[in-house]
């Protein structure tokens, strides 16, 4: 298994504003952009050969990966003119990869946060001699993603999608968004128009009697889709819980990247990442978040959970928590952000505009 497919043309709507300039495979987790850590573990994985499903902004990916020689890869882009959904994205560059029709390919969501065994993956899929082998994971509550009950072997026995009763959670088990097909299924898809593999794909590959094979892997795993999801996997790949060769620096309770000024009474904590050229005041106390390049704390600002994007600010003693700032956005002075509050790409609070307590 040398070649890999990932999907990386998503809006990323629940992640807005990160994404208003920014493709979601693009915004910085960790100090790089997201999409580093996956092409790094698959590299790590045996993989050489990876070609990029995009389509929303899909001008930025070449620009910086170029042929991706740097992280040892060989890459190459195809670009959706019009939305295909997950299948129709991977029949699009189809014609991009190398194996034979019996060969396994590397599939991955790019929004996926993962310490699966991707070797291992590989090596379920050719000892089964599966069509498709999917990563299965395990989650509390599985109402918001497919499910897929398997058999006493592994074998698939159905895909559920976010059952809402009882009676329909038949298992705790999801479809965690890694696959490997043969190279013989991806050239069946059928061209040129939307696909779903959730809800079209898989299921009708059942019908007609193919093997699928689930692998459950309960190590590390998130979806990166909301923007609190996304500033704890940051958060966690600085700490060292999610696993990622592209980490640019040692793991521990904070990252600075080069360029980057933290003033020497400012406390940073949680997995915190202070971006390139981005600048942390005295008395600053940032605790799990993420401050992208360019980036402005003031004295006093007290920030938790949260992520500011590239070029904004955040004003004298603001506290925020929970709270995406966005490109360009300044915070004025004394304001008070709580959970989900999103500021949007270049707008201005004024000082002392936004509470959720007294002011006293």
């Amino acid at each position: 298994m040398t070649e890999a497919i990932l999907l990386v043309g998503g809006k990323g709507t629940r992640l807005r504003p990160l994404t208003v300039h920014t493709p979601k495979p693009m915004v910085r987790a960790a100090g790089v952009p997201f999409l580093t850590h996956q092409l790094a573990r698959a590299r790590a994985a045996g993989v050489e050969h990876v070609v990029l499903a995009t389509s929303y902004l899909a001008e930025v990916f070449e620009p910086y990966f170029g042929d991706g020689s740097s992280l040892g890869l060989h890459l190459e882009y195809v670009t959706e003119e019009e939305p295909l959904g997950t299948g129709g994205a991977i029949r699009n560059v189809a014609s991009r990869l190398r194996s034979g029709s019996d060969e396994p390919v590397l599939v991955f969501n790019g929004d996926i946060l993962t310490g699966l065994d991707i070797r291992a993956l590989v090596r379920t899929h050719e000892t089964t001699g599966a069509d498709v082998s999917l990563h299965l994971t395990k989650v509390p509550d599985p109402r918001a993603y497919g499910l897929v009950p398997t058999d006493g072997t592994g074998r698939v026995l159905a895909f559920l999608e976010k059952p809402q009763t009882p009676e329909e959670i038949v298992t705790d088990q999801i479809n965690a968004g890694a696959y490997v097909f043969r190279r013989s299924v991806i050239d069946a898809i059928p061209q040129g128009r939307p696909v779903s593999v959730e809800r079209e794909t898989f299921p009708e590959l059942l019908a007609a009697g193919a093997h699928l094979q689930g692998m459950v892997d309960s190590t590390y795993w998130l979806d990166l889709g909301t923007p609190a999801a996304f500033v704890r996997g940051s958060a966690d790949l600085v700490l060292g819980r999610a696993p990622s060769p592209a980490v640019p620096g040692r793991c521990g309770d904070r990252l600075i990247l080069p360029t980057a000024v933290v003033a020497p009474g400012a406390k940073l904590t949680g997995g915190t990442v202070v971006g390139e050229g981005a600048f942390v005041a005295e008395g600053a106390r940032v605790f799990g978040s993420a401050i992208l390049p360019g980036a402005v704390i003031e004295p006093g600002a007290v920030i938790t959970d949260s992520l500011i994007g590239s070029r904004a600010r955040v004003g004298t003693r603001s506290v925020l928590n929970g709270t995406v700032i966005g490109d360009g956005a300044v915070v004025g002075a004394d304001n008070e952000l709580r959970n989900g509050a999103r500021v949007w790409c270049d707008a201005r609070i004024p000082a002392g505009s936004v509470r959720f307590s007294s002011d006293q």
